[in-house]
């Protein structure tokens, strides 16, 4: 069985025991959290979409490790014209490890 959840902003197609990096969720490694904003749910005939969320439907997770994403270079140039402008950015990502569907 599958689901497809929303967080951050995007959906991620789930399965348990899946590992994978959100955008940042509050809360400590070890700490559990329900995402309830489940898009579809189930596998094969058995799939149910909602409208726009299933009802009752829910995922359980549990907070891997907190960390940083990899640095972005933004640079930003206008030939001829002396304009050269640069900026970094790190993404503040969270890893979670689903551990049930229902």
């Amino acid at each position: 069985m599958y689901a497809v959840i929303a967080t951050g902003g995007k959906q991620h197609k789930v399965q348990e025991n899946d590992v994978l990096s959100v955008e940042r969720i509050p809360g400590e490694a070890g700490a559990k959290i329900e995402f309830t904003e489940v898009l579809a749910m189930g596998e094969g005939s058995d799939m149910k979409m909602g409208t726009p969320t299933v009802a009752g439907a829910k995922v359980e997770a549990e907070i891997v490790e907190q960390y940083r994403g990899p640095k972005l270079i933004v640079f930003k140039m206008k030939r001829r014209k002396g304009y050269r402008k640069c900026k970094g950015h790190r993404q503040e990502l969270t890893k979670i490890k689903i551990l049930s569907i229902a």
